[in-house]
């Protein structure tokens, strides 16, 4: 069989409400509006021979271990549940921040499972391909068929795609990674303790951009804040986003660093993208359509 390949985009929580900390396993208990980027990793599948991963590109150094990659995690946990798997050689570029709130080791994992679906003539929706998602991450799930759609529990429940129309946006990380635990610990919920706020509003299925922006305007990022704390250049990354014309919504994507801007027409996120890369050039920045 000939090399498989596809992309892994990043995830971008265009909303994020907490609402609590669940008494039974201590998980926070999220509701989400997720879409995915044209921005990406790739992943490809040399097949034949025993289960293998190379890393490279930009962020290859950040991603870690090569033996804890959770590319690998995955497609072990799916090897054990499926007997006689054909694997391969996994080739990955890193081209997406790390520790960045934009799920690109969730993703990265999808990316691979999906190829092995593919090798093996599987389905996404198999027991054992869900099962070896849910066991590799939270975001591995939604990430498996990324296209938006709501992401409720600590990932678990995953709604069905939503048909949104694409969104010209900005992304940005300003260069420092945000574990995702000193951002939790931050926001300082007990186990069984709820989080007041207004209820996520409802998302219509094929809404357009201005519908979509009146919908998700007043909703929130639970954990900007706290990570404000942790991370406050994202404060800056936001201002800088706020002050390009044509930047529709601000906001935080997971518990960061990385930002987005919502904007009416692609061509002004590309000029934003170029205005903000010339005045923080050490900042990631990617013009993008999120879908």
């Amino acid at each position: 069989m000939p090399r498989l390949s596809t992309r892994a985009p990043a995830k971008i929580n265009l909303t994020l409400h907490v609402l609590g900390r669940r008494a039974g396993d201590g998980y926070h208990a999220l509701e989400s509006l997720v879409a995915f980027a044209g921005a990406c990793d790739r992943i490809s599948l040399e097949p034949g021979g025993p289960l293998r991963l190379t890393v490279e590109g930009p962020t290859a150094g950040p991603a870690g271990p090569t033996d804890d990659n959770l590319v690998l995690r995955a497609a072990r946990r799916l090897a054990e549940a499926v007997p006689g798997l054909a694997t391969g050689a996994f080739d990955l570029v890193k081209r997406l921040p790390v520790a960045a709130g934009i799920g690109g080791g969730s993703s990265d994992a999808a990316a691979g499972l999906r190829l092995l679906v593919e090798l093996n003539g599987l389905t996404l929706d198999h027991p054992a391909v869900v099962a070896a998602a849910r066991a590799t991450g939270a975001d591995v799930p939604v990430c498996l068929d990324p296209r938006a759609r709501m992401m409720r529990g600590a990932g678990e429940a995953i709604g069905p795609a939503l048909g949104l129309a694409p969104l010209p946006a900005v992304l940005i990380n300003p260069g420092v990674p945000v574990p995702t635990a000193p951002v939790f610990k931050a926001l300082g919920l007990a186990v069984g303790q709820t989080l007041d706020g207004a209820a996520h509003p409802e998302i219509a299925p094929g809404s357009g951009p201005g519908d979509l922006l009146a919908a998700i305007g007043p909703a929130r990022n639970d954990l900007e804040i706290p990570a404000l704390t942790v991370a406050p250049v994202i404060g800056a990354a936001l201002a800088a986003l706020r002050a390009e014309g044509g930047c529709r919504l601000a906001r935080m994507s997971g518990s960061g660093a990385t930002v987005f801007g919502i904007f009416g027409h692609r061509s002004e996120a590309v000029r934003a993208a170029g205005a903000i890369r010339a005045a923080e050039p050490g900042w990631w920045v990617a013009p993008t359509l999120l879908r």
